[in-house]
């Protein structure tokens, strides 16, 4: 059949015939390249805000206050006018259109900071299903706090953080948590990982990672705590053998165990020199794997001293950097040393992953951060790493990857094949692992089988570009060269000053043909703001 790009035609031709079993919503994206963002109203009025993002369901526009006090919710509208002559297109756009209040409607605003903490501007995490929302508040960081009650030495500390949990349709704070003394890396939601109703949160001074299930009347509930000890009874047990040994009371000290809550827990404990619960399953885990590569005694001998005993200590001082769900009984754990839990770049940090089932409360598998296995299965099963939820939203299960595009997956060959060395590109793949939890916009302008663009500009991944002084082109996939739109964050004609440097944000609705372009200088100027929108 012919099939024509005429936005009259697909319509026709989808009243007339069926597509083919399971591509129906591929069909209908494809109406996105006749939908485009085409015009742009650049520099617009707009409160001095801080933008984080569209919710994935496109129902709310979350910001910030400038001083990190304040939440701000705005609802998506469309820019609507009455016009008195025949061709509207052919005039401008009425002053209102200048004003960020035609676009988007403030639904409320609430202050969550409190006692001397900010808004951490980072983070959220977004549950669909319910429409809450998840933010963080934390003072600020202590960077040589002393390393006390089981804390890793090198770790900053941060004296209050609190996680708000809120009903996005009315601005209610329904609950909070707090960890004390405490280091959790929020900046773009590295240390705590979504899934279902389940939140994992990393506190890397004290190597735990809490697991919270948020329920439908808006509660957070302590589900485990992994890292000292690993089952519920694990601490009954030690501490009933430790009661049988009869210890003098002068080796008793007081720590915090906990330090979670809206209150101060501290309880007595051991002191001891075992390592923690998830570090011998760990070693244990590798010890029977070196064990099981050898028959012969003496060979076996040779490779426990080679591969373990020889590494054993650099395996005792890994420490858990970031975590994720694989589903709601697998964790994707990566563990490296003090220097890149803490560092801004840790790519030259050396790394290993391990799959931990926590209902076992076993290692399921242990990987450097060079294995060509784990590379493999990130290659094949890249989608499976991104998973929020069993059960995603439509939106987001059209998010372009090299395991559900060709496009992307011949890229991915092509830089593959360009490397000098396959393991530093193994590396280089890996690094990301785990993934950061809702980084990506499902913004069908991101689809790679409907356009083409430049992703060292612009792409899906949450994060702050240099700003480009020539437009980000948006070309066809399936007609060649052919140029769908443009987005520019500044005036093509306008003067641009060179000597500053200038970053830049984007945030893509993620069904409306709507973006906003968000670009700063490093100076603290008072941010310009252009919205790209469809005429």
């Amino acid at each position: 059949m012919f099939r024509s790009n005429n936005v009259t035609a697909r319509i026709f031709e989808r009243q007339i015939s069926n597509p083919a079993p399971g591509t129906s919503v591929h069909r209908a994206r494809r109406f996105y390249e006749n939908i485009v963002p085409s015009h742009t109203i650049y520099d617009i009025e707009c409160p001095d805000l801080l933008f984080r993002k569209f919710t994935d369901d496109g129902q709310y526009l979350i910001t910030f206050s400038r001083n990190h006090q304040d939440l701000i919710v705005y609802r998506p509208t469309w820019l609507s006018f009455s016009c008195e002559v025949e061709d509207c297109y052919a005039h401008d756009l009425p002053n209102k259109a200048n004003k960020f209040e035609s676009f988007f409607t403030q639904l409320y605003s609430v202050s969550l900071a409190s006692s001397g903490e900010l808004i951490c501007k980072d983070f959220f995490l977004y549950i669909e299903g319910k429409q809450f929302g998840i933010f963080a508040t934390s003072t600020a960081q202590i960077h040589d706090a002393p390393a006390v009650g089981g804390a890793i030495q090198g770790i900053p500390s941060i004296e209050k953080i609190t996680f708000h949990l809120l009903r996005l349709e009315d601005g209610v704070i329904l609950d909070e948590r707090v960890f004390c003394n405490d280091y959790v890396n929020l900046a773009h939601s590295m240390g705590v990982f979504l899934y279902d109703d389940l939140l994992a949160i990393v506190s890397l001074r004290y190597q735990r990672i809490h697991i919270l299930q948020i329920r439908d009347s808006g509660n957070f509930v302590d589900v485990r705590a992994i890292g000292k000890f690993c089952c519920e009874d694990d601490e009954l047990f030690l501490n009933s053998s430790a009661q049988c040994t009869a210890p003098d009371k002068n080796k008793l000290h007081q720590v915090s165990t906990n330090h979670v809550g809206n209150g101060s827990h501290v309880e007595y404990i051991h002191e001891t020199s075992f390592l923690s619960g998830l570090k011998q399953r760990l070693l244990s885990f590798i010890f029977r794997g070196i064990w099981n590569e050898e028959v012969d005694p003496k060979l076996r001998m040779q490779c426990l001293k080679k591969k373990f005993y020889f590494n054993f200590q650099d395996y005792v001082d890994l420490i858990i950097w970031k975590v994720q769900f694989l589903d709601r009984y697998h964790l994707l754990i990566k563990l490296g040393s003090v220097g890149g839990g803490v560092a801004r770049n840790a790519d030259n940090h050396p790394a290993f992953f391990a799959v931990y089932n926590m209902e076992t409360a076993e290692i399921i598998s242990f990987y450097q951060n060079s294995a060509e296995e784990l590379y493999s299965l990130f290659e094949l099963f890249c989608d499976h790493f991104h998973s929020s939820s069993k059960n995603s939203s439509l939106y987001m299960n059209f998010i372009s990857s090299h395991s559900n595009n060709i496009h992307a997956l011949e890229q991915l060959w092509s830089n593959k094949n360009k490397a000098t060395s396959l393991s530093q590109f193994v590396k280089k793949m890996l690094v990301n692992l785990p993934f950061n939890c809702q980084s990506q916009s499902p913004s069908p302008y991101f689809d790679q089988s409907l356009f083409r663009y430049d992703e060292k500009l612009i792409s899906a991944t949450d994060r702050h570009r240099q700003s480009a002084d020539h437009p980000i082109r948006f070309i066809s996939r399936r007609q060649q060269n052919i140029l769908k739109f443009k987005i520019k964050t500044g005036p093509e004609a306008g003067s641009s000053d060179c000597r500053t440097k200038k970053i830049c944000s984007f945030l893509f609705h993620p069904v409306l043909p709507l973006a906003i372009s968000i670009q700063q200088t490093l100076f603290l100027q008072p941010a310009v703001v252009n919205i790209h929108f469809r005429r």
